[in-house]
This record gives C-alpha cells, sequence and structure tokens, in this order.
C-alpha cells in the first residue's frame, strides 16, 4: 500500500522530508499529531480508542487552568456524565447527580482524578510522569474541551486527528491484506454456517416491562445480546475481558448504530423500556439484514 502526499510518497515506512510525516508520530504506543504547531499527545488502551492529551492542548494556548474552568462548568458535568452512561457499565450515576446538581456554583471544583474518583469514570486517564504523562481524555470528551476553549482549534484537531486515523487503517489494511473502508462500505462478510447465523440474531426481548436498567450501556447490551454485563460474566467466568470484547465484527458493527439511535431516543424523552423495545427490533433487523447478504466478502471475525 502506498500513501500518496502530494510531492510524497510514503510506502512502508515514513521519509523524514515529507511534511504530511512530520505531522504523526506511530512509534509503537507513543503517538502523536501537530496540530497548528502544536504536538498533541495521544494514549493508546488496549480495545479502546485512543486518548487525546488535554494538557498538551493546555499548553497550546498557555493556559494550565482551563480543565478546570471547563469542569466547572454545568454543560460539561451533563456531557462527561451521559457519555459515561453510554459507555461504562461501572459509572456511578448517583455521583454524576450530586456533580450536577452542584455545577455552576461558586464554591464547586472538579478534576478529573476526583471525577474518576467518585464516580468510576473512563473518560479520562491521568498519567504521572514528567515524559508523557498529564490529563488524556477519549476523543469525543476531548474534542468537547477544545469546542469550549476555541472552536477553529477543535477543526483543526478533528481534521488531523481524522487524517492519522486514515493512515493507520491504510497501514493495517496492508499488513491484514483487505481493505477496511471498502469493506464496511458494502458490509460485505460471508456467514458459513446457519447455526454462526441464528446465534447471532438477538433474540426478542421477553422481560418484565417496568425494569430499571443500571446503565445506558446495559440497556444496549440487553437490546443486541439479551442479558446485561454482569449476567454475562456470571455465564462466563472463565473469561477475561467483556462482552463486548467477545463480541463479532458484525454485532460490534450494529452496536455502533444502536448508540447513535439511542442517543436520538433519549433527545425525544422516551423511557428505558420503550428505547430498549425499540433498540432490540432494530438490532433484530439489523442482524438480520447483515446476515443475510449474498454478496458479502469477508471481514476479518471478531471472537465467537
Amino acid at each position: 500500500m502506498v500513501f500518496t502526499d502530494d510531492e510524497y510518497v510514503i510506502s512502508g515506512f515514513w521519509k523524514e522530508e515529507s511534511p504530511f510525516a512530520k505531522n504523526y508520530k506511530l512509534m509503537g504506543k507513543k503517538k502523536s499529531i501537530t496540530v497548528k504547531g502544536s504536538e498533541i499527545g495521544l494514549l493508546s488502551r488496549k480495545g479502546t480508542e485512543d486518548y487525546i492529551s488535554l494538557t498538551d492542548i493546555m499548553k497550546r494556548f498557555d493556559d494550565e487552568f482551563s480543565i478546570y474552568s471547563w469542569m466547572r462548568n454545568k454543560n460539561t458535568v451533563e456531557y462527561i456524565g451521559v457519555w459515561e452512561q453510554l459507555h461504562n457499565p461501572d459509572f456511578k450515576g448517583d455521583e454524576f447527580v450530586t456533580f450536577k446538581n452542584m455545577a455552576g456554583s461558586n464554591n464547586f471544583n472538579l478534576t478529573p482524578k476526583k471525577w474518576k474518583k467518585a464516580t468510576n469514570a473512563i473518560g479520562f486517564e491521568v498519567k504521572s510522569g514528567r515524559y508523557g504523562g498529564g490529563t488524556f481524555a477519549h476523543r469525543d470528551i476531548a474534542i468537547h474541551f477544545c469546542s469550549w476553549l476555541s472552536p477553529t482549534f477543535q477543526l483543526y484537531l478533528v481534521k488531523e486527528f481524522q487524517r492519522l486515523k486514515e493512515i493507520e487503517s491504510e497501514q493495517e489494511n496492508e499488513t491484514l491484506g483487505w481493505n477496511l473502508n471498502r469493506t464496511l462500505s458494502k458490509i460485505n462478510y460471508r456467514i458459513h454456517t446457519d447455526a454462526i447465523k441464528n446465534t447471532l440474531i438477538p433474540q426478542r426481548i421477553v422481560r418484565e416491562s417496568g425494569l430499571v436498567y443500571a446503565s445506558e450501556a446495559d440497556l444496549l447490551n440487553i437490546a443486541l445480546f439479551n442479558m446485561t454485563a454482569r449476567e454475562w460474566k456470571r455465564q462466563n467466568p472463565e473469561k477475561t475481558g467483556n462482552m463486548r470484547d467477545e463480541a463479532t465484527t458484525e454485532q460490534l458493527l450494529v452496536l455502533a448504530n444502536l448508540e447513535a439511535i439511542n442517543a436520538e431516543l433519549i433527545r425525544m424523552g422516551l423511557s428505558q423500556n420503550e428505547r430498549v423495545s425499540r433498540l432490540n427490533e432494530t438490532a433484530i433487523i439489523q442482524m438480520q439484514s447483515l446476515l443475510s447478504s449474498p454478496s458479502l466478502r469477508q471481514l476479518p471475525k471478531g471472537k465467537s
């Protein structure tokens, strides 16, 4: 696979003379992007998306207190709280409500460390060390921070981050020997046996109405996997990961769609039981459609 950048061609390694290559550092797990002349570090965690350094972003604006000012904002607390509800089954919602009620008052102060400790949040990573340390946030949260700090810088950050992801995708395609973008756009996947196909299609929910789900993540788990994270763990005590780690590629594709749909249903004011019912029907329809396509090429399989 060859990457073209105007006058330069990068193939197999990064040529130092290329200005495009200088915008990115891809050395093992140490990665960074250069945004408007500022190097922004990225932190990779196994099984998760990249986290972006808020500390490096603050250096760009020479404002060491911007994170704390941003986190005192009520809208910020609501945003990071809802994000955790959607992505973190172990998130402590009661503590979130306490912070949300206090946000905006003169004596309210919140830091990433305090937020993580009180709510068991996963949206922030606080890493110690003189080199490579600092406060990191999941891509969604880091973009929200930039929007508050400087919408213009936010646009440049998103652009450079997307370009980095495209480069990584191309490199992975070269290693694996298949084109991810083309495959995903056609949703090309061949199911080898009807038995496998049947186990992947969710069952219709028959749970008692009126149940309250501990988190939005578990609501999505019920819709797609027909069980909560805790129920899955109880049934699979020998597994070291979680149910999403063990999910197949097509299940993860449908799950990504369900997350977007659930966010819209929340904005519409639907109750949990109404949403889980609609999401379950959507999961069944999408999985059936995905698995029945006759022209699918093979995607790399997840665990099954």
